[in-house]
């Protein structure tokens, strides 16, 4: 695969992993809360608590978005008993 193929399949990857994550977070931000379940008080501290939860998926996959990319432009490291390129 050539690298700007590759580069090209990773930012439409950023690009949907962004959109879904600020849907994901604006949804528990904006979202109510369930007047059904009245026996639940929501309080501050669940509600923080919610929102973590769902930012720390977002942290995690930016986290593997970088390592992703330091690997795909990782200096190209030759091997001397087989002659190959190995990255």
């Amino acid at each position: 695969m050539s690298f700007r193929l590759a580069d090209a399949i990773f930012w439409i990857a950023v690009a949907c992993c962004t959109v879904a994550q600020v849907a994901i977070i604006r949804s528990v931000v904006i979202s109510p809360t369930r007047p059904s379940d009245s026996a639940i008080e929501p309080s501050a501290t669940r509600r923080m608590l919610e929102i973590a939860w769902a930012v720390l998926p977002g942290v995690a996959l930016a986290v593997v978005l970088l390592f992703t990319w330091r690997a795909m432009h990782a200096p190209v490291t030759t091997l001397a008993l087989a002659g190959s390129v190995v990255r």
